[in-house]
């Protein structure tokens, strides 16, 4: 029992004085990172406005470096996040707000299946957005050598929005990661693609208003289009080069026209022959991440839509999910 005690108080003792020393580093990055904030147009009144209580937050380098994207199989991933209470809440919330979601539907022309399945996995219909301070988030995510330069530019960019009154700094809560709102925005996308829809003079992406005007323009302007597939589960043939099965959401490779890709596919006749000249990818989710997953299976084929997708979040499975719910959506409204 001494033993454990003696140990359990050495082990304190290191935790406490660990954590000391990285915010004594992050403190030091701060004065730093000023210094380039100002560079980049920043005034030093918005910076030590906003930033003077922002602080390291350990939570967030957990939440980095363990993400269920990573983890979970797909056919967990996806049935969590498509099931059937998913799809009540959404139909609820599309009979509340059916006049904004139709209006946008026609301005932009992006479904309103798609929207829904969007805001239902990323915030639940805005009733999870997140509750981290995203400027402190930012802040870790940029102080830490993991991903430093991506983040160190979404910062950058979000006190730049706030310089311009553009964005309230109070309202600044959101997910681990940084992102904001109802569709869950990256400061870049917010600069890029956010929309006053109701012409108050204010960008608020916790208003429905904005946010589905916002999240709309966005996929509009990316390339997303209605009459497109997004992908059809396939039972894949043993004998298809292994170069063509992508596991790695970063860059979909060796894309050719479906009609290629038949031969190997031996449910082919599930998929219209109208899309046999789009070009399209082979996905096989699981192997890279999963322990002694099948290599061929599950595996889909892709389109350009699932793209555009992979554009707004960067994971095979989470795009499976939205065209997933999107589907289950069209069969329902």
């Amino acid at each position: 029992m001494k033993q454990i005690s003696f140990f359990l108080f050495f082990f304190f003792i290191f935790y406490n004085c660990s954590f000391a020393d990285i915010n004594k580093d992050f403190e030091n990055w701060k004065i730093n990172f000023k210094k380039i904030a100002i560079k980049n147009n920043i005034s030093e009144k918005t910076f030590d406005l906003v930033m003077s209580n922002t602080k390291f937050l350990s939570d967030v380098i957990k939440y980095d470096r363990y993400q269920p994207e990573f983890y979970e199989d797909t056919k967990t991933y996806i049935s969590k996040r498509t099931s059937s209470k998913k799809v009540s809440l959404g139909k609820k919330f599309y009979e509340k707000n059916s006049k904004l979601i139709n209006t946008v539907e026609n301005k932009f022309k992006i479904e309103k299946e798609l929207l829904l399945s969007l805001m239902g996995i990323e915030t639940n219909f805005g009733t999870y957005v997140g509750k981290m301070d995203i400027l402190s988030s930012l802040a870790t995510l940029s102080f830490d050598k993991r991903r430093s330069d991506f983040f160190t530019n979404e910062l950058l960019i979000l006190l730049k929005l706030i310089e311009n009154n553009q964005i309230d700094y109070k309202s600044l809560y959101g997910s681990w990661a940084g992102a904001f709102g109802y569709f869950q925005f990256m400061p870049s996308t917010m600069k890029n693609y956010a929309i006053d829809h109701d012409e108050n003079g204010y960008i608020d992406l916790k208003n429905n208003n904005d946010a589905y005007a916002s999240a709309s323009n966005y996929l509009n302007q990316i390339g997303w289009k209605s009459d497109n597939p997004c992908f059809y589960r396939i039972d894949l043939s043993e004998d298809i080069p292994s170069k063509y099965l992508n596991i790695s959401a970063k860059k979909l490779h060796d894309k050719k026209k479906l009609e290629y890709f038949r031969k190997y596919i031996k449910d082919n006749h599930k998929i219209d022959t109208k899309f046999n000249k789009y070009k399209v990818a082979i996905i096989t989710p699981d192997k890279d991440i999963i322990p002694d997953a099948e290599t061929l299976n599950p595996a889909y084929i892709v389109f350009n839509n699932y793209e555009i997708i992979l554009k707004w979040n960067r994971s095979l499975r989470f795009a499976l999910a939205v065209c997933t719910l999107k589907d289950k959506f069209k069969n329902e409204l």
